[in-house]
């Protein structure tokens, strides 16, 4: 991802989060907000249809790619079908064990595929597709019962303001990778906010045990960007939720949650 789409991506993500907290939202005041934000992060948005257009063109031969590999591989397929049911008539052994590897193969390529649909293409965590794919049904409710924690990063903007977004792409990754520690189901939900979800066998004393523990052992290290050094920490909110509780509920109250943590938080470290 270039710096300017990164860029682009959280500009997006802020507007998102303040128009989710309004009950009507028309296109002006979006643009109003869009343009407000954009003005924060320095980015020029005067040549928009340029903008779009190369968003477009970006999205679209990724998902030309994706559907050539999927044709390819159901091609594969069904090649290999065929050839197995001649291997089982003419009891065609040789033929047998060469569909069996052909068909490891096409395995191993649906699980890249599959990962590729499902991941967040800066941190490698899973995007929200997955978390629609797996835990909801119908876009709303949940399937099955666990505990969810929200979190976004303390002072991000100050990183990328100070040290650049290069900086703060290795942040973002580096705090994915230390929640998959604790977690291997971890949803980068937008900008510098990220999902954890836990099994029901996970109390929720124990989930906030984890990530405080996490969070100790992060604000303990000094981080390098150049030559000059600062330190990373997150808040986050936590809260259970069971089958047919609503996605939007467990995150409103999450969020609920995770700005008092804030607010606290901020109280003992004031900066970076």
């Amino acid at each position: 991802m270039s710096e300017k789409n990164h860029i682009l991506e959280i500009i997006t993500n802020e507007t998102r989060d303040t128009i989710t907290k309004m009950d009507v939202v028309t296109p002006s005041i979006y643009a109003s907000i869009f343009s407000k934000y954009a003005q924060e992060h320095n980015f020029n948005i005067q040549n928009e249809d340029e903008l779009s257009r190369n968003l477009l063109k970006e999205e679209c031969s990724y998902l030309t790619d994706l559907q050539h590999r999927t044709s390819k591989s159901a091609n594969i397929l069904t090649q290999n079908t065929t050839k197995a049911i001649t291997a089982m008539r003419d009891k065609n052994d040789s033929l047998l064990q060469n569909v069996l590897q052909e068909t490891e193969k096409l395995r191993i390529e649906l699980e890249k595929l599959k990962e590729s649909v499902y991941q967040d293409e800066l941190t490698h965590a899973y995007n929200r597709k997955w978390l629609h794919d797996n835990y909801i049904k119908d876009g709303k409710t949940f399937i099955k019962n666990g505990t969810l924690a929200l979190l976004d990063l303390n002072y991000f903007k100050i990183i990328n303001d100070t040290h650049g977004h290069i900086i703060g792409d290795k942040v973002l990754i580096f705090i994915a990778n230390q929640l998959k520690i604790i977690s291997k189901n971890v949803v980068r939900y937008g900008g510098d906010e990220f999902l954890v979800i836990f099994s029901e066998n996970t109390t929720q004393n124990e989930a906030i045990e984890k990530l405080n523990k996490m969070r100790e052992n992060i604000l303990s290290k000094k981080l390098k960007a150049h030559k000059e050094m600062f330190t990373l920490s997150f808040s986050f909110g936590i809260t259970a939720f069971k089958e047919s509780d609503e996605l939007a509920h467990i995150i409103e109250d999450a969020d609920k949650n995770m700005y008092l943590d804030k607010i606290e938080f901020k109280k003992r470290v004031t900066g970076i």
